[in-house]
């Protein structure tokens, strides 16, 4: 089990959402706790994104929201960004990469979680 715990919150934002043209916003907020005896920095992000039609997208790239942040023992890092579906429902899950101070890498896994609007839920 990782020392890098992540947790997720979503918001399915209506206001920037057209069904009519199939087009479905979510915002979500990750918290990145580190619950080691170590700091660690994030240094990119691996996502599987796959929306109710089974379509797949996947996005790779450095860090989050532009940033690398250190994580001390202790600590935790919080962010928000978004992700536009072609259906109103879908699912996100993937990994952080994170190295250690003395260059150790390892990656946190990223918890599969729902994109699912309010109305949605039963």
């Amino acid at each position: 089990m990782s020392a890098i715990q992540v947790s997720v919150k979503t918001t399915y934002i209506a206001a920037q959402s057209q069904p009519l043209v199939n087009r479905y916003v979510y915002a979500y907020t990750i918290t990145i706790a580190n619950q080691g005896d170590v700091p660690a920095q994030l240094i990119s992000r691996h996502w599987l994104i796959t929306d109710a039609n089974e379509k797949r997208q996947e996005v790779q790239g450095v860090g989050v929201v532009g940033e690398q942040p250190h994580i001390n023992p202790g600590d935790s890092y919080t962010y928000t960004s978004g992700v536009i579906l072609e259906t109103e429902t879908g699912l996100m899950q993937g990994s952080y990469q994170m190295r250690t101070e003395t260059g150790e890498t390892f990656d946190a896994e990223i918890p599969l979680f729902a994109l699912v609007p309010p109305h949605a839920i039963h």
